[in-house]
């Protein structure tokens, strides 16, 4: 791939600083809540033994986890925004909106939305829990191929099958969920909602490479952003260990490809937005020569993404706008596209 072109065109940041913050923020400390008779309060584990071993309430709605996970092989992070009533022993349930972040925008994690975004100011009626996971320095939201042999990290199966089950089982989970996510958490959502029929009742990308077998001769390709991610994110892993060659390989990577999957999409209601490289209202250097490769890949792809679906008759609702690959963007993205995803659940 083209590392060294990534890197002249200024994306690629400081691999050890990057992997210092990434790692310090997974080990941030947790509180444990013990019960009178010595017991944690922690609800029933999933399936394969995964559990909360950690809560944290830094604010009224906020409740952060630490989950012990097999699949990743070690303890991730949870941000909860809980709704105005909920509790812990309702006898109710409440409908799910899953957030999930980038990985070449910063060291982002599970407190990514929080920290950029109103989402906490957004949904302080919202009758909704929003789910803000891990998503592992090198977002890719899939389970690795590893060279066939399998094995961690397994994000998909710790966000669908591990995470999934613990919020039900003892955080008052429903099964009405959307899922939107910035970049390659874009990627993410649309993803998980296909390979997962009938699991996302809506799903939302901004500025998600979600034609990850896109090829351009002349620039960057999706998969140099799977190698940039893994290089800075995990910068000790070979990044073909997440699907293989995308060209030997080429089946595994279909079978993660929102752009191959759109026809399992019937059902869901989607949105894409991106912006299309070039300096906007939202940032200060607007007469940058160059704008931004990244962000002008995203909204190429995008563009096939979801003229893709149109083609196959299922509906898609877009945004394509002038901008970068930034927050300010996202923030605004978000609070447009979060009335229509709500209305899905709620």
């Amino acid at each position: 791939m083209r590392l060294r072109a990534l890197a002249e065109a200024g994306l690629m940041m400081g691999v050890a600083g990057l992997t210092a913050c990434v790692a310090a923020s997974l080990t941030t400390s947790m509180a444990t809540s013990i019960a009178p008779g010595g017991a944690p309060l922690w609800p029933a584990p999933a399936d394969d033994g995964a559990a909360v071993v950690g809560e944290r309430r830094p604010r009224r709605r906020v409740l952060d986890l630490a989950v012990r996970s097999p699949a990743l092989g070690r303890v991730a992070h949870v941000r909860l925004l809980l709704p105005r009533h909920w509790s812990r022993d309702a006898a109710r349930t409440w409908p799910v909106l899953w957030l999930l972040h980038g990985a070449l925008a910063g060291p982002d994690r599970h407190t990514a939305w929080s920290d950029h975004t109103d989402i906490e100011e957004l949904t302080e009626d919202a009758d909704v829990i929003v789910v803000m996971p891990d998503g592992g320095p090198s977002g890719t939201y899939t389970d690795w191929w590893n060279g066939g042999d399998g094995g961690g990290p397994r994000w998909e199966t710790f966000h669908l099958a591990e995470l999934r089950q613990i919020l039900e089982r003892g955080y008052r989970a429903g099964p009405d969920r959307a899922v939107a996510g910035n970049a390659m958490g874009g990627l993410g959502a649309l993803a998980y909602a296909a390979r997962h029929r009938g699991l996302f009742r809506a799903a939302a990308s901004f500025s998600g490479p979600l034609h990850t077998l896109y090829r351009d001769p002349s620039g960057l390709d999706v998969a140099d952003l799977v190698e940039l991610g893994v290089a800075t994110g995990a910068p000790s892993l070979d990044w073909t260990d997440v699907w293989g060659d995308p060209g030997e390989q080429r089946v595994v990577w279909r079978q993660h490809n929102p752009y191959d999957l759109a026809d399992r999409l019937t059902g869901v209601r989607v949105h894409v937005s991106a912006g299309d490289g070039v300096p906007g209202a939202y940032d200060r250097a607007r007469g940058r020569s160059g704008g931004d490769p990244v962000e002008r890949l995203v909204h190429t792809v995008s563009q096939e993404f979801a003229g893709k679906l149109r083609k196959i008759g299922l509906p898609v609702s877009t945004h394509f706008y002038r901008g970068t690959h930034t927050w300010p963007y996202w923030r605004r993205e978000l609070r447009a596209a979060l009335p229509a995803l709500l209305a899905e659940i709620v």
